[in-house]
């Protein structure tokens, strides 16, 4: 439910329970306030609108503070004239929280009641029940699929070990078969040497 207020030259949409700043009223802290001027009230379903202001409406509430707003700053200034005026100046308000809306015909919806403490907390242990059963449901299939991923690995890790220990093992045969052939490149190039030189000496002794 709210309605539309006028104060001070101006028009403000209030509520029940809602804190508003107007233009200053006088009165001290605490005082109550009633607003006469009604230009319009709606209780969600129907809409009263006035012309221009309801009669037998009205709207209550109290005083929670009296204040100033932020500083301005205020200057003249004409160019060519030497003049130049500067000051300040803060509005002054009044905080007013709405306490009630009447008007007659018009009845305030009434508010939804809110659900008893006793029920919340059964509510609370079934949910915790379930939720802890699921938990303990779910927990002995995580070690089953982590033995299984375990068991899948370490066949394929022991298969590239012995690859692996397989490739250190024929490449040193590789290599003594590399330098027995060498070797035997070298002795079969180095004999036809020594029969030359060997034939040569026994020419000279002739």
């Amino acid at each position: 439910m709210y309605a539309v207020v006028t104060t001070g030259g101006k028009q403000y949409k209030v509520e029940e329970g809602e804190t508003l700043k107007v233009e200053k009223i006088p009165g001290d802290v605490g005082s109550s306030v009633k607003f006469d001027r009604v230009l319009m009230i709606s209780d969600g379903d129907s809409v009263s609108i006035g012309q221009p202001v309801l009669d037998d409406a009205w709207v209550e509430g109290h005083i929670v503070e009296q204040g100033k707003s932020k500083k301005i700053i205020v200057f003249k200034y004409k160019r060519r004239k030497r003049y130049r005026r500067k000051h300040g100046h803060r509005q002054p308000y009044t905080a007013i929280k709405i306490d009630s809306i009447k008007a007659k015909g018009v009845t305030a919806p009434k508010k939804a009641e809110p659900e008893t403490e006793a029920k919340k907390p059964a509510d609370k242990k079934v949910e915790a029940k379930e939720t802890a059963a699921g938990i303990e449901a779910k927990k002995p299939e995580a070690p089953k699929a982590a033995v299984e991923k375990k068991a899948a690995k370490k066949p394929e890790a022991k298969a590239e070990a012995k690859k692996k220990e397989t490739k250190k093992a024929v490449k040193p045969k590789a290599k003594k078969a590399a330098t027995k052939k060498a070797a035997a490149k070298k002795t079969t190039g180095k004999k036809p040497a020594a029969k030359k030189t060997a034939t040569k000496s026994k020419k000279k002794a002739d």
